[in-house]
């Protein structure tokens, strides 16, 4: 399968929108996510705001703007109170779209995955990477669960999700 134009746009487009960022602590380049769960899902939140999300309009058309939209948490800089960002994002959830929620699920499965492997690898101390430390990670991936499957849908997504989360409160309760 050949991919399309606008998808190698996508790939080009991120990658130079997200530069030298690197995932939390790990050295690991911040692309290796993207390409994790969708191209340009990230771009808004993490390289530019409502700026960002009228270039992504006006490149990849209303859909994708409106996945990449209902993705982010803020467009403020700096950002709000963690705490506060999460709820809000969780109460945001309840009116998203299923494209979004799909694009949303993946990001999640994809950071829990990420943050299994750290966990199983230097302990409870990622956790200090996480502005919500353990108990606000835990407390959020939980409620991201529940938000999700309150829906119906990507259920086999959703379920993923759930088992990865349950690990992490496992190895983190030891």
């Amino acid at each position: 399968m050949k991919l399309s134009e606008k998808f190698e746009e996508a790939l080009v487009y991120a990658t130079r929108a997200h530069g030298n960022q690197t995932r939390k602590k790990t050295g690991i380049p911040f692309i290796a996510h993207i390409l994790g769960v969708t191209a340009i899902h990230d771009t808004v939140e993490d390289c530019g705001g409502a700026e960002r999300l009228r270039d992504i309009r006006e490149r990849f058309g209303d859909d994708v703007a409106g996945i990449v939209d209902g993705c982010t948490d803020t467009y403020e800089t700096p950002k709000p109170p963690w705490l506060e960002r999460k709820r809000s994002y969780i109460e945001h959830l309840k009116d998203s779209d299923s494209s979004t929620r799909l694009v949303s699920a993946s990001d999640k499965l994809h950071n829990t995955r990420a943050l299994l492997v750290e966990l199983r690898r230097h302990g409870l101390e990622v956790f200090e990477r996480f502005a919500g430390k353990k108990d606000g990670t835990l407390w959020y991936y939980r409620a991201l669960v529940i938000a999700f499957r309150q829906h119906g849908d990507h259920a086999d997504l959703i379920d993923e999700l759930d088992r990865v989360v349950s690990e992490i409160d496992k190895l983190s309760a030891e």
